[in-house]
């Protein structure tokens, strides 16, 4: 069986895709999650095969999601599954760690041939999406590629409305270290405060 989270902010669109989804024998719906924080969170405590991830969501988005997952996770396998085909959303997407990038409308039987393809290693792509992403690639300005991995962590968080408290929780270490961390980020990248950073990193890295 393959396990599957499905993660939309959309209640009928998830029903539907598990209805779909589960008329064939060896797929399996093993939880549902309403925006990229709750999905976050159901892939480590779930750790399903796939996950079938909307990009537009409320609270942390897809491609947010999709960062965090990978690193946390990176054996899940993500099949973006939206209803954008903007240029900028593929290319993020897949350099993040995705697998693979279908827009809604593709047919419940092509949608589960997509699941078992990237199962097996294999890369799906929407008609039409495959040239985006290979034409577009997300460029990471000088300044922020100065910043050590821990410091982009706590970056991408603060963008995506974590508090020190949180960030500290999410990444298993103190709020004074966050606080460092913070005052390192913004003295690094010339910014006033959290919400130039997050700016810059939803720009750049969102």
């Amino acid at each position: 069986m393959i396990r599957i989270l499905l993660v939309d902010d959309q209640s009928i669109v998830r029903e539907g895709l598990s209805s779909l989804l589960q008329t064939h024998g060896d797929l399996e719906i093993v939880g549902e999650a309403e925006n990229g924080r709750v999905a976050v969170e159901q892939a480590i405590a779930l750790q399903p095969d796939v996950i079938l991830m909307d990009i537009r969501m409320p609270i942390m988005d897809g491609i947010a999601a999709i960062r965090i997952i990978k690193q946390k996770a990176p054996a899940i396998e993500i099949l973006v599954l939206t209803t954008f085909d903007d240029d900028r959303y593929v290319a993020q997407a897949m350099a993040y760690g995705a697998q693979g990038y279908l827009l809604k409308d593709t047919p419940s039987a092509e949608l589960a041939q997509a699941i078992r393809s990237i199962v097996r290693g294999y890369t799906q792509m929407g008609p039409g999406l495959f040239a985006k992403a290979m034409t577009n690639s997300v460029a990471i300005p000088p300044e922020l590629e100065q910043l050590t991995p821990r410091e982009k962590e706590v970056l991408l968080l603060i963008a995506t409305g974590y508090s020190n408290k949180e960030i500290a929780a999410e990444l298993y270490i103190t709020e004074r270290t966050v606080k460092n961390h913070v005052n390192s980020i913004l003295r690094s990248l010339n910014l006033r405060d959290r919400t130039q950073a997050a700016i810059l990193a939803h720009k750049h890295l969102i």
